[in-house]
């Protein structure tokens, strides 16, 4: 390695250090207001000596978020299943059948991703309200699948084109096996770093979400995380010590999925995206 391409890779990791940091002071900041006990009123930069976990058994409890974490996993697992299930089912055979109208269907999932979702919010809240899915988790977990569904499309067609030979299916196909067999016992097995990626990204938006759910889901009864923080904050503006600690706990869960599922999501996406 030659003098300039050590220089080019110093750089490199000194600009990536000083992004990391920048990320990182947020979440710093928001775990040393979160231990800090009632009053204490400290810089925001120095991290207690002991942990108040007072707090975080405060503010779960004054927030109802354990009904909020109880609606946004239930609103969160399903719409992922289905995500998976039916975004999987329909990239197939838009990667493997180039005919004219599955080119025609492929590009116009693509263009429904440029959309911005609140621009249907209108027509949706009276749909909603007239087939008599308000205050219903039903009504979350359709419309996130909706709003997911073309970018799920997009990344399992593309994953599939590049990363899956033809030569496994034309084999299993000489053997007899039917297309659904194909798919369910050859094809969909080896989806397994795009299906991570599909995952994060669903997952932490479908979670986050609060422009549907503040709209749909305006019973406390089915209120997800996103709005029982908001109202928890609007009522606690001068304790952020407990809205700090109902924040954390509210991030946690999107935290341990993606540890668990980052050795697959940079492969997944990089791939479900090149020849989309």
């Amino acid at each position: 390695m030659d003098f300039s391409s050590r220089k080019k890779k110093t750089v490199l990791s000194i600009i990536a250090i000083v992004v990391t940091i920048f990320h990182f002071m947020p979440f710093y900041i928001l775990m040393t207001t979160a231990s800090k006990a009632k009053g204490d009123f400290s810089s925001k930069w120095v991290f207690p000596s002991t942990i108040n976990w007072s707090n975080f058994t405060e503010a779960w409890q004054m927030a109802s978020l354990g009904n909020s974490l109880w609606n946004t996993t239930v609103i969160t697992f399903f719409a992922a299943i289905l995500l998976i299930v039916f975004g999987s089912m329909a990239a197939y055979p838009l990667a493997r059948r180039q005919t004219k109208l599955n080119k025609f269907m492929y590009m116009f999932f693509i263009s429904i991703m440029v959309v911005p979702p609140l621009a249907a919010l209108v027509p949706l809240y009276q749909l909603v309200v007239d087939i008599g899915l308000m205050n219903t988790r039903t009504v979350a977990v359709l419309n996130n699948v909706a709003a997911f569904l073309p970018l799920t499309i997009f990344l399992y067609a593309g994953f599939i084109r590049s990363t899956i030979p033809k030569s496994l299916e034309e084999s299993a196909r000489i053997d007899g096996a039917s297309t659904v067999g194909i798919f369910f016992r050859i094809v969909f097995p080896l989806l397994k770093p795009v299906t991570a990626s599909v995952l994060i990204i669903s997952c932490v938006f479908i979670w986050n979400d609060y422009q549907f759910a503040i709209f749909f889901l305006q019973d406390q009864s089915v209120q997800t995380m996103t709005v029982a923080l908001s109202k928890f904050f609007g009522a606690n503006t001068n304790n952020l010590n407990l809205v700090a600690a109902a924040a954390i706990i509210a991030m946690l869960p999107m935290v341990v999925l993606f540890l668990f599922l980052q050795k697959y999501f940079i492969k997944g996406l990089a791939s479900g995206s090149v020849k989309g």
